[in-house]
């Protein structure tokens, strides 16, 4: 018992430590949000914060209730909503109890129902499901009968799920930010505020949180994974309200095109330190949580180093090493670029023949390219004697010689690709959104960013409609038990 009670009394100081912890965000969050404006920021940037603000105080609000103990979901104050417009069409979905026969025998009556309106949306079109509950009756008994409530991934709130999903894919796969989405809603007939729109990105994230978190730990099952960053902008925490931002990053990881498994995480941080690298591969791991021990494509970013140190194999990117020789035959014209490039042609033709074939079939082709890159490795260590040191050239070439082994290690495994581009692929679309972004609010805001893009592109690279996708998964979300999360992950030719 005294066991028993340590326990109780030490998971009890853990949530009311991290209670403590969020409620101090939220008030930091509140404080941003209704002190006084600073007139550096812009209409646009004021109203992108605005809305980054809303949506962290709705996720900090959700992750506090979800840690009160003994309290309900619904025990919250709901604030009053105005009744949806009559203009909108209507659609009734009927919930009914499976039995209206009492347990006594007789047939239960129906006395009444309980209508509750939800605003749907589908591209260009708000429609409205009325969910009828009937309250059925046996009078013998005095006994009532109604169907339940259907769980919801926003506990008594206003949308479907069809309209969380539009709002979601809209905001971070096609770049629109909530006043602009506002813009649109209004045009197609209904307004609603970007504050709303905010708290619901907010609490999807919150909601959405466990799901990346199985997407992660399968991805981590991975013998081999691709990882690169891309810089994003995000206010400073201490000058939030003087427009002042700094370089944070969005850092990738994905499986490989030859893997069965196809999946990218993004992983936001507020900067380009490889602790963060180590963080999200788990380096260096405990006894009881060990790290990940796999191959790690990526290019020469020292912030990687570490983890080599610490059991990671690294396979470099072919594709960075023919990029500076093609910069030489692109601006100069070098004549040393050209012969390179040719090298390299040689190289990648070998991998077009095996692109679709199994990694045995790659390894046994992969076997003409031995004397090839051999023969390259050779020129490339007499050109060096030949070029000046400090010379564009000789930093070309000193490129691929300093990291010989990690760029032909791909040559020994099938599995292993020959570059590094599948991921850059990945994050190439992030660069669209940085123009229509401007800025990540806060650190909460990135890292809610990076958790949905992480369902909506590994969704698509899996040949699913995003918004489909989404939409279920928001569906069956509430009622699907912690430890079967991971049956929402984006299947291919699910």
């Amino acid at each position: 018992m005294r066991d028993a009670l340590r326990a109780a009394r030490a998971d009890a100081a853990f949530k009311q430590a991290v209670i403590d912890k969020l409620t101090h965000e939220n008030a930091i969050l509140k404080r941003l949000k209704f002190a006084a404006q600073s007139e550096r920021f812009s209409a646009e940037q004021k109203s992108l914060l605005d809305e980054t603000l809303d949506s962290d105080l709705a996720a900090v609000a959700a992750e506090i209730e979800a840690l009160q103990p003994g309290r309900a979901a619904g025990e919250r104050h709901q604030p009053r909503r105005e009744k949806l417009p009559a203009h909108l069409p209507r659609r009734d979905v009927c919930h009914e109890p499976e039995n209206t026969t009492c347990g006594c025998g007789q047939a239960m009556q129906r006395i009444g129902e309980d209508v509750a309106e939800k605003l749907d949306y589908q591209p260009g079109v708000f429609t409205v499901e009325r969910h009828i509950r009937g309250k059925w009756v046996c009078k013998c008994c005095e006994r009532i009968v109604q169907a339940p409530v259907a769980p919801h991934i926003i506990d008594k709130g206003l949308p479907t799920t069809g309209l969380l999903a539009q709002v979601l894919v809209a905001k971070y796969l096609d770049h629109l930010p909530l006043y602009r989405q506002e813009a649109i809603f209004e045009r197609t007939g209904h307004a609603i505020s970007r504050s709303t729109l905010a708290q619901w990105v907010g609490e999807c994230g919150a909601q959405l949180q466990p799901l990346v978190d199985a997407l992660t730990a399968e991805l981590l099952r991975q013998p081999v994974l691709h990882a690169d960053e891309t810089p994003v902008a995000m206010l400073k925490p201490t000058g939030q309200r003087d427009g002042k931002t700094h370089r944070a990053y969005l850092w990738s990881y994905c499986s490989t095109q030859f893997s069965s498994l196809r999946a990218v995480v993004f992983d936001f941080a507020d900067s380009r330190g490889g602790q963060h690298a180590r963080d999200f591969l788990g380096l260096p791991g405990t006894p009881g949580k060990p790290a990940w021990q796999g191959k790690l494509v990526c290019d020469d970013f020292a912030g990687y180093k570490a983890c080599f140190e610490l059991g990671v194999i690294e396979a470099g990117c072919m594709a960075h090493a023919r990029r500076k020789f093609h910069e030489l035959w692109a601006n100069h014209g070098s004549q040393v670029g050209e012969q390179a490039l040719k090298f390299f042609g040689q190289l990648y033709e070998v991998e077009r023949t095996a692109a679709n074939a199994d990694s045995t079939i790659r390894l046994e082709a992969r076997k003409t390219a031995r004397p090839l890159a051999d023969a390259l490795h050779q020129w490339l260590r007499q050109q060096r004697q030949r070029v000046p040191d400090g010379s564009a050239t000789a930093r070309a070439i000193d490129y691929s010689l300093k990291r010989w082994a990690a760029l032909t290690r791909y040559l020994d495994d099938g599995d292993l690709p020959i570059d590094n581009n599948w991921v850059e692929n990945r994050i190439r679309p992030i660069a669209l959104g940085r123009q229509n972004w401007l800025f990540a609010g806060s650190l909460r805001a990135g890292k809610r960013a990076a958790a949905v893009m992480s369902l909506i592109h590994s969704a698509k690279l899996n040949g699913l409609d995003p918004y489909a996708y989404l939409r279920d998964a928001l569906e069956r979300l509430p009622t699907l038990p912690a430890s079967r999360v991971a049956e929402l992950l984006p299947r291919y030719g699910a």
